[in-house]
């Protein structure tokens, strides 16, 4: 694939840091002090129709004063492709430690094979409470060059599937995988529909050209190991996951499955789940149905929009009280980003990462993703 060039745009009106969080479909939870919004939705019969005019619902969910996040709803398939590779969760992570220790690729810090233990919570302690699974739905082997393999190697790896230990999990991985891609492509045009509205957007610069030419995207199957005592600090609201900003393009996320003993079960704690910062500093609690596909925008995507779809820090907190000891939890992201050479022209004045990126930068996003990752992965390891 040749170097291609992306044009990066000014947002035209500064974008309110007083956003007005809409108010439909908010309720307050009586076990947490934070109001819980029901994400915008989109039909998969809506979404599949290219003459639909989706702009409103894009701006509601991705806009300047959206949540960054909507769910697409109805997508034929979907249920069980998520059912089948979310029980298999639970029976990789239990898998023997020697089988495990096969599928780790310490090279790609880890971004490809089985993680655990080898990431820090917010406290600086090593993240001992989930596992994850890293791998490319879409390719296996996304290029044979060494020295890209040297240079990107949580990009440029191959896929390492435990085939012998446990094959079906490859096939459900893919499966789920590749229809959470294809679901974002056809999200992808309708925000190019929506963007192009504002700004000029040059044939192959949109996000669905982007995402369909990359080799560069990135599934995660997570489990959480079930805690006998209760999480640790899991009265914080970042208890299982941290606050973050995804800072590639799209992000797929299925509904958390949470399971005792095997089996499925309802979330013991109305107050467990994800939570959003929205750009006026209000902290929501968002919820989607367990059959519907939600996305969120990265801040490559904030970026190349010129503002127009914008990335919101997000965190996960643990099911806490006794009805949650023993509670496992099993869910997949897929990480929809750009090619690692891919141009990204960067405007005068970005603000995100400002410090990192010097004004009128070329960077690929390969070269992006190193700056980030030198600043924040080495700062952590410190």
């Amino acid at each position: 694939m040749g170097m291609q060039t992306l044009t990066l745009f000014r947002f035209p009106h500064p974008i309110s840091q007083n956003a007005v969080v809409p108010q439909h479909a908010m309720s307050r939870s009586s076990e947490t002090s934070f109001p819980t919004l029901t994400t915008i939705s989109i039909s998969f019969s809506q979404l599949q129709d290219k003459n639909a005019d989706l702009s409103f619902k894009i701006e509601e969910g991705f806009g300047p004063n959206g949540l960054g996040i909507l769910s697409v709803t109805d997508v034929p398939g979907y249920s069980s492709l998520r059912r089948n590779l979310l029980h298999l969760a639970p029976r990789l992570a239990n898998l023997p430690k020697e089988v495990k220790e096969d599928l780790e690729d310490p090279h790609s810090r880890y971004n490809f094979g089985w993680s655990h233990g080898k990431e820090k919570l917010e406290s600086g302690k090593p993240d001992i409470l989930k596992g994850s699974f890293y791998a490319n739905p879409i390719l296996d082997t996304p290029t044979t060059e060494t020295s890209l393999i040297q240079r990107y190697p949580s990009y440029c790896g191959s896929n390492i599937w435990p085939r012998n230990a446990l094959p079906e999990l490859e096939v459900a991985f893919k499966a789920l995988g590749k229809l959470i891609f294809d679901i974002g492509l056809m999200l992808a045009y309708h925000c190019d529909q929506y963007v192009s509205k504002g700004m000029k957007i040059h044939k192959d610069e949109g996000l669905e050209s982007i995402l369909r030419c990359s080799r560069c995207h990135k599934g995660r199957l997570l489990y959480y190991f079930p805690s006998q005592q209760g999480v640790p600090d899991g009265n914080s609201l970042s208890s299982w996951c941290g606050w973050h900003t995804d800072h590639g393009s799209l992000t797929g996320l299925t509904c958390g499955m949470f399971t005792r003993d095997g089996v499925e079960i309802a979330c013991p704690d109305s107050a467990a789940g994800l939570y959003i910062r929205t750009r006026n500093n209000q902290i929501i609690k968002v919820v989607y149905g367990k059959d519907d596909i939600a996305y969120q925008i990265g801040e490559t995507t904030e970026i190349l929009s010129g503002g127009y779809l914008c990335a919101t820090p997000h965190c996960v907190q643990a099911p806490t009280g006794e009805e949650s000891s023993g509670i496992e939890r099993s869910t997949f992201a897929l990480f929809m980003q750009p090619d690692w050479d891919e141009k990204l022209n960067l405007p005068e004045k970005v603000h995100i990462h400002k410090e990192l990126i010097p004004s009128n930068a070329a960077l690929t996003f390969g070269e992006y993703s190193e700056m980030l990752l030198d600043k924040y992965y080495h700062q952590k390891q410190n």
